[in-house]
């Protein structure tokens, strides 16, 4: 379960649980009418909103573990919505932003743009642009969360190789034989064969050219041996 703070029409602060499943929708904004509305929409969408009527109070919520983003006024009480963005884009890369603001203009848009901001709405803004919006934000959160799993998994199996397993790892994602790669570490070749056949088994590997790609991945073997 995500624990998280919603800011309710009177401003008061209540804890909500929500279901693990279901996609995630962060509201910072100021204005309760807005999060009102924009609670009404989400929730008929079939994600779950979580409300907070300032920057600082988001910073509070842990991070979410299922697909979400966030509606962001650029105009807060405390942190603008682009200083908050800033620190989204480095803490929290899963977090698709999409702006909203009481007036526009093209500087700010650019700059939020640029930042990674899926869209950038006008208020009053319409419906079905912002759940448009939130969807495609929704959409690469689910493609982020997807490879940092994957990122996670490859760390973990790489990290459960013994010393000389990953010695021998790096040496024949570079395109060295076995002979070559004994020669360098100073075993026997076929000491080296039993290295490779633990490192394919705990990578789950199931070809040698999956293992290479899970080692590019990893940043191994950036420098490919050319001799």
């Amino acid at each position: 379960m995500i624990t998280g703070l919603s800011t309710s029409t009177g401003g008061s602060q209540s804890l909500v649980s929500v279901p693990t499943e279901t996609p995630v929708v962060f509201v910072v904004d100021d204005d309760v009418s807005v999060r009102d509305s924009l609670e009404l929409l989400i929730r008929s969408a079939g994600w779950e909103p979580l409300l907070f009527d300032s920057a600082r109070q988001f910073l509070s919520q842990p991070r979410a573990c299922v697909p979400n983003c966030m509606v962001l006024d650029v105009n807060l009480p405390d942190l603008s919505g682009l200083d908050l963005q800033k620190m989204i884009c480095v803490e929290r890369t899963e977090m698709p932003i999409v702006f909203v603001t009481g007036y526009g203009d093209v500087p700010m848009t650019v700059k939020a743009m640029k930042a990674g901001a899926i869209e950038f709405l006008t208020k009053p803004f319409d419906d079905q642009s912002m759940l448009k919006a939130i969807e495609q934000a929704l959409a690469r959160s689910t493609v982020a969360l997807a490879l940092d799993a994957e990122m996670r998994m490859l760390i973990n199996r790489h990290a459960s190789l013994s010393r000389r397993e990953q010695e021998v790892m790096a040496l024949v994602i570079t395109g060295l034989m076995n002979k070559q790669v004994a020669y360098e570490l100073g075993i026997s070749e076929v000491t080296v064969k039993a290295h490779r056949g633990k490192v394919m088994e705990k990578m789950q590997a199931r070809s040698f050219a999956e293992l290479i790609n899970m080692a590019s991945k990893l940043g191994l073997g950036d420098q490919p041996n050319t001799g």
